[in-house]
């Protein structure tokens, strides 16, 4: 039997790799296997049918563009609602193939363009009722360097302007007075700072839309989805295409108004189950050296008495006994430290006086200190609800290996850093596949996803969450009687 790759059935079937890999996943390819992590695919093998085309076309209630799109968390949650996409915008093109791959069928007229830029200058978006966009948040977050709206010089030289883009926003909406509501994400710290905020509320309102000018700012784990990700919404009504009396007498929208915490549910003590395939993929469990390191870290965790978080075996002092001689130690530093690293590592001191000889032969018996960095460090976060790594949700994180209690998820953000679970059924740890990953962003379920895990991982953590999309825009359209 001769086979071919995903690429090369992906060429002559022309259809996308995502799609290859989705049927081949979905056993609809009879003979696919896989091997070394990658589908092989008979080369007298039948192209399936694509069901998506033979689904009765419903008229939709409105029609709606997406704007910075990535792969169609806006889209899902618009269509839901009996919404269709006329256009898509994303720079990314691989976020535009899984785009594409989902949601765009033969004889469709959605327009999947790249560049917002250009869109906007040239004006050739569709007529439409409703503007989504999640547009860029690097110069907002916390993790970035905050610049805001500013055009700033980037590393390599260049020109950073992704904050202007939301000025592109406004050219479009500009363009199309028949656009009735407006629905913008972004992180949190954009609402924190009160003048970018105000430029966002003063451009839209400039624009003729009563907005929420008091953020609205939830995340998943508000509406039991076990995901903590605090995001900001915006959402606006043009005043030309309001109804209700509630919205001309207020000039606002509240959440109060939105009924928002009507939807709120409580996530489960232990949220692993609800997310975990009842069949794990083997190519999910985790390296036999990560598994190890929780092995050793679990000995650890067992036999040490009064647990401090976090702890570093490189800053305890492993072989010195003496406080003094500890704190003069050059190899430790523990001097020229601030004042909050040295109360920080003062708890790695701690643990290691109150148990240096189980710690002395655990670190020797297992070659601690020759281990890398990350591997040295444990933060144990889990205490409330567990007694072993196991019971938690574990991170590799450059804090070290953090478990936190189960309850809910990390915020999935755009690196790869994907959770670890011990998967019950399968007897090992396991890292969260893509498809349980995007159960944390309420994703559909036969959502079709690029060929790369690496890719899906870092695209699901620049999406946004779908169910709370949803709930905000059954509102939003609630309160004009739509």
């Amino acid at each position: 039997m001769n086979y071919l790759s995903v690429k090369e059935v992906a060429q002559l079937w022309n259809i996308g790799t995502c799609m290859i890999s989705k049927y081949c996943i979905d056993n609809r390819i009879p003979g696919a296997k896989k091997e070394n992590g990658k589908w092989l695919i008979p080369s007298d093998a039948v192209k399936p049918i694509d069901i998506r085309k033979t689904k009765l076309k419903k008229k939709s209630k409105f029609t709606f563009v997406d704007l910075f799109c990535g792969i169609g968390g806006f889209h899902q949650a618009m269509t839901s609602l009996g919404g269709k996409c006329v256009f898509a915008c994303d720079i990314n093109e691989l976020c535009r193939k899984v785009y594409a791959e989902n949601y765009k069928v033969e004889g469709d007229e959605l327009i999947i363009a790249a560049d917002i830029k250009k869109v906007a200058k040239e004006n050739t978006i569709p007529l439409f009722n409703v503007l989504c966009g999640g547009f860029p948040c690097q110069t907002f977050s916390k993790a970035g360097k905050q610049h805001g709206f500013k055009v700033v010089e980037d590393e390599n030289g260049g020109t950073d302007d992704r904050g202007q883009l939301f000025f592109r926003i406004v050219d479009i909406l500009k363009d199309h007075p028949e656009c009735k509501y407006v629905v913008l994400e972004n992180v949190r710290n954009l609402a924190d700072k009160e003048n970018d905020w105000k430029v966002v509320c003063d451009e839209l309102k400039k624009l003729g839309f009563i907005i929420t000018e008091e953020p609205i700012i939830e995340s998943p784990h508000n509406f039991g989805v076990p995901q903590v990700r605090e995001r900001v919404y915006i959402l606006g009504i043009r005043e030309s295409a309001v109804k209700t009396d509630v919205l001309h007498e207020n000039k606002k929208i509240t959440r109060e108004m939105l009924n928002i915490s009507s939807y709120y549910r409580k996530c489960p003590q232990n949220c692993i189950p609800m997310l975990l395939d009842e069949v794990a993929d083997p190519n999910y469990y985790v390296p036999d050296e990560i598994a190890t390191v929780l092995d050793i870290w679990e000995e650890f965790l067992q036999n040490v008495k009064g647990i401090k978080s976090p702890f570093w075996l490189h800053k305890a002092g492993i072989g010195i006994y003496d406080d003094e001689q500890y704190k003069s130690d050059p190899g430790i530093g523990y001097q020229e430290m601030p004042e909050w690293k040295k109360e920080m590592v003062w708890k790695s001191r701690e643990m290691y006086n109150n148990n240096h000889e189980f710690i002395d032969a655990w670190a020797a018996r297992y070659n601690m200190t020759e281990r890398s960095l990350i591997h040295q460090k444990f933060e144990w976060n889990a205490s409330r609800d567990c007694t072993t790594i196991k019971q938690g949700i574990t991170q590799f994180r450059q804090s070290g290996v953090r478990v936190k209690n189960p309850d809910y998820f990390p915020s999935l953000v755009a690196m790869n850093n994907t959770p670890i679970v011990w998967d019950e059924a399968a007897q090992r740890y396991r890292y969260l596949s893509p498809h349980e990953a995007a159960k944390l962003q309420s994703f559909k379920d036969d959502f079709i996803f690029n060929e790369s895990d690496s890719v899906s991982y870092r695209q699901l953590g620049n999406s946004v969450n779908v169910k709370i999309l949803k709930i905000l825009c059954t509102q939003l359209f609630s309160l004009n009687n739509e």
